[in-house]
């Protein structure tokens, strides 16, 4: 006979009833039933704060303008008071005579120039030295007669190409110069004979 009747109310800070462990798997049941989890152990629960008291009158602002003092009941539409008159826009005077402007546009030439020049230390030994010292005067010239800025990079640009192209051809210089030696030594000795 299985009891039925009502289980009772835990008393306030008693454990919570542990509930009755689940039937065991019958022998050659498939699938297999898994383990049931182990319930965690509770802690008791915290105690309740007392109740802090209402706040004194004037404590909190007064409401926004227009907000009702009593909430409506649900369902039924807000009432807003009426927007509030303003004046006339101030006046403002007209904008004064200085301030900044545009900043100066950087003059293309004078990028690509700088660019291509440190590219030739990087990437193109002797083609970047060479577009680097062309652009750079190309800017150089532009930046004459236009308001543009970029002059120190046009500068740069001109100065590194023409320092790469002086390396450039020393390192060629130099490449000559080993194979003629190499192939001097190599004719004097003559042929390997045993």
């Amino acid at each position: 006979m299985s009891d039925t009747s009502p289980t009772p109310a835990p008393e306030p800070g008693a454990n919570p009833p542990v509930p009755p462990a689940p039937p065991a798997a019958q022998p050659g049941a498939y699938p297999p039933a898994a383990p049931a989890p182990q319930p965690a152990p509770q802690a008791p629960p915290a105690a309740q704060p007392a109740a802090y008291p209402p706040p004194a009158q004037g404590a909190y602002p007064p409401p926004a303008y227009g907000a009702p003092s009593t909430p409506a009941p649900y369902g039924s539409a807000p009432a807003y008071g009426a927007a509030p008159a303003y004046g006339a826009a101030p006046g403002y005077g007209a904008a004064p005579g200085y301030g900044y402007g545009a900043p100066a546009k950087t003059n293309t030439l004078a990028i690509v120039s700088l660019i291509a020049s440190i590219s030739s230390f990087v990437i193109l030994p002797f083609i970047g030295s060479v577009v680097g010292v062309i652009t750079g005067h190309m800017s150089l010239k532009q930046l004459k007669t236009s308001g543009e800025q970029g002059r120190g990079m046009a500068l740069a640009g001109t100065i590194v190409g023409w320092v790469g192209l002086g390396l450039a051809l020393l390192g060629i210089i130099a490449m000559i110069l080993f194979f003629m030696f190499s192939f001097a030594v190599y004719s004097s000795t003559g042929s390997y004979s045993s």
